[in-house]
């Protein structure tokens, strides 16, 4: 099935004008209204001060492949050993400080695509850094304040990506993005105990242009997908309709969040494709931007709970730069 452009493409900006290898994970943090995302390979995290356009970056230890805000203002992160908190402090200095590491079944395994459910358990995914091998190794794991990491909580996966929790957070939305695999599933999600069930396919990517990668929900329960090596943004209804179709000027969008004073605004990370292909787009490995119209959900802060009673105290306020 062809998917529908829409008929007035919304304006598009290059917000942040990098040169990510593998940008990802872009998470809105409202108390800084600043955007954080990632440039995996390069085991670099990055912020936009959407106020001032200011951007900075630090180098860290190792690969982080999610984040997520924290209810104490840090960021919480999946990498390459597991899930970490990381801070950055006024200057270049930024560190992970390691909360649980993973036992990857096999050596070369990194996290992947992640974010917290509506009830603040933080979620991600792993892979095994060798996509040609196609191995099914990869899991879904889960850690919550004061229980710990488990998982992984569904296994058999090759390129997690695409997780996302509708709004009243009763489904859960997962894909893999491999070529061989390319499927969106729904899930039931049990908000209280945080258990998913019931798999089926939501969307089958096989039918539409390019692979599944990082998602985003609006309000509406629609399910934004970003299309790696298609080139656009695809919007499915809860039902799993394609609603609609946006071009984007890179191959291969990775993973969009919903941002702004009021989530008005679409933000998209990319992926830089290697030589000589990566010269043809140049703006590929850059931070987009647009208001699709509709307005985001709010995500649920690491260790907060949906009606604002937080287990970290005292809950301190993230300094605004």
């Amino acid at each position: 099935m062809a998917p529908r452009a829409m008929s007035a493409a919304p304006a598009l900006e290059v917000v942040a004008r990098t040169a990510n290898e593998v940008g990802e994970s872009p998470v809105w943090h409202a108390a800084e209204r600043a955007v954080y995302w990632t440039d995996i390979p390069a085991c670099t995290v990055h912020r936009l001060d959407v106020s001032t356009g200011a951007h900075r970056h630090w180098m860290v230890d190792d690969m982080v492949g999610c984040l997520a805000v924290a209810a104490d203002g840090d960021l919480i992160a999946g990498t390459g050993r597991g899930v970490a908190r990381f801070r950055c402090g006024d200057g270049p200095a930024a560190t992970l400080e390691r909360v649980a590491d993973v036992a990857h079944p096999r050596e070369g395994m990194r996290a992947n695509d992640g974010r917290c459910d509506r009830q603040g358990r933080f979620w991600f995914g792993t892979m095994l850094m060798d996509m040609a091998a196609g191995a099914n190794v990869g899991g879904l794991y889960v850690h919550e304040h004061g229980r710990g990491l488990a998982g992984p909580v569904v296994r058999g996966l090759v390129v997690q990506n695409g997780l996302a929790f509708s709004p009243d957070g009763r489904t859960m939305y997962l894909s893999d993005s491999h070529p061989s695999v390319r499927q969106i599933w729904a899930y039931d999600f049990d908000p209280d105990s945080g258990t998913p069930s019931n798999r089926r396919t939501f969307v089958d990517m096989n039918r539409h242009p390019g692979r599944p990668d990082g998602a985003a929900i609006d309000e509406t329960g629609a399910y934004w997908c970003c299309a790696n090596d298609g080139g656009s943004i695809h919007r499915f209804a809860p039902d799993g309709r394609l609603l609609t179709s946006i071009p984007l000027p890179v191959s291969k969008p990775s993973m969009a969040a919903f941002g702004g004073d009021a989530l008005e605004w679409l933000y998209i990370t990319s992926i830089r494709p290697p030589a000589p292909r990566g010269a043809s787009e140049p703006l590929a490995g850059t931070l987009l931007a647009f208001r699709p119209g509709i307005h985001g959900v709010a995500e649920t802060p690491y260790a907060c709970k949906p009606e604002g009673v937080c287990p970290l105290v005292p809950c301190r306020p993230a300094p605004v730069s």
